[in-house]
């Protein structure tokens, strides 16, 4: 166990170093340096049960950090289009990798499997690159990040449909209503109770030493992340919105640099075990390769339209960035179709094609986002 976190630990510094120092986000090294060693390379280290959870733990002290530095008015101003961006999203690659899928021929569940991989995002590699070049203040920014927790929510619901499709179980209109509203009601709980409740104990929290403060901030991160999960949510978002509460207080309160320092630590593990799980000799059939190039092009097609269209309002290089911010498929992606191919609804050929997809979209995207967006010091002006 400590040899295998050693390995991760040593690749993701070295590697998101090296990546920074080529002007390429680190997180792109990251993912690579798990691919180089992981089972498909080096076969230095396998994805078990401890390197999972603490990749889950990274992601979610990502979030909760991006959400320290997000402040809820900031997210309102701009969702219209964070919810436009969204519901785009979701239709566009449902559609496109719905159609893929009847055109290979598949069964009507087979293809919707598909159809959902495309619509994941991980939003968790996105933030970390808007987090390295110092642009989460930004508008675009801010209507991924509200466009992400909106897609997770509509996402995994519609991933909670397919399943029970996929498992032989019928799905009425009710049921999924009652996993919608859930998850929506916990989302407004926790901002509409949360955030007047911080602020009536801000005085008392002044009065804490900056040791326990940090405690506290990390009580209410676990804390919401895991009740997420009983809304029927990811961690993740839980995570996120505990942290934007928090961010309420926390120019009064200095806790956000320790909370920096573990999601140093967490975070590039998060990255190198999402590299850990790409199995690349599933990739060695041509037809895997061509079937999975296309699929990559929906894919990028079905979150760009989406951005494009969502945050036309925004001007067009703005809305560029939002749907570009949209694309990488990550680990959502890869639990997707996982799920699909455990539960015998895809095969391992179209397991080989949708993991292609996931590994060209979660190293590419970055890259154009950096490429594209504006540096700090300066924004896209709004149209």
């Amino acid at each position: 166990m400590l040899f295998g976190l050693f390995w991760v630990v040593l690749a993701a510094a070295v590697f998101g170093t090296v990546a920074s120092k080529l002007g390429v986000p680190a997180v792109v090294g990251q993912v690579l340096a798990g691919i180089l060693i992981g089972p498909s390379v080096l076969n230095l280290v396998r994805p078990d049960e401890f390197l999972l959870s603490l990749a889950e733990l990274g992601a979610v002290f990502l979030l909760f950090m991006v959400g320290l530095e997000t402040r809820f008015r900031d997210l309102l101003s701009v969702g219209k289009e964070a919810l436009l961006v969204a519901v785009l999203g979701i239709v566009f690659p449902l559609a496109l990798g719905f159609g893929f899928g009847l055109w290979q021929g598949q069964e009507n569940v087979s293809a919707l499997f598909v159809g959902t991989a495309l619509v994941a995002t991980s939003v968790g590699i996105t933030a970390k690159v808007l987090q390295e070049m110092g642009v989460l203040d930004a508008r675009f920014a801010q209507v991924i990040l509200g466009a992400a927790v909106i897609d997770d929510i509509l996402g995994l619901t519609l991933l909670a449909v397919v399943s029970g499709l996929g498992a032989g179980e019928s799905m009425s209109a009710g049921q999924v209503g009652l996993i919608l509203g859930l998850s929506v009601g916990f989302v407004a709980l926790v901002l509409a109770v949360g955030i007047p409740l911080i602020r009536r104990f801000q005085p008392r929290l002044r009065n804490l030493s900056l040791s326990r403060m940090f405690n506290v901030a990390i009580v209410v991160g676990l804390g919401v992340a895991a009740l997420s999960t009983v809304a029927g949510l990811a961690p993740i978002i839980g995570a996120f919105l505990a942290g934007m509460v928090l961010a309420e207080v926390k120019d009064e309160l200095e806790f956000e640099s320790k909370v920096h320092a573990l999601e140093s630590f967490l975070a590039p593990v998060f990255f190198v075990v999402v590299g850990l799980q790409l199995d690349l000799s599933v990739l060695g059939n041509t037809t895997v390769i061509v079937a999975g190039l296309i699929l990559t092009v929906l894919a990028v097609i079905g979150k760009v339209a989406g951005g494009l269209i969502g945050a036309r309002s925004m001007g067009g290089r703005q809305s560029l960035l939002v749907g570009v911010g949209m694309v990488p498929r990550g680990e959502v992606g890869l639990i997707v179709a996982s799920l699909g191919l455990a539960a015998g609804v895809i095969g391992k050929q179209v397991y080989a094609e949708v993991l292609l997809m996931v590994l060209l979209t979660t190293v590419l995207a970055p890259l154009v986002l950096r490429a594209l967006a504006p540096r700090p010091e300066r924004d896209v002006p709004a149209a």
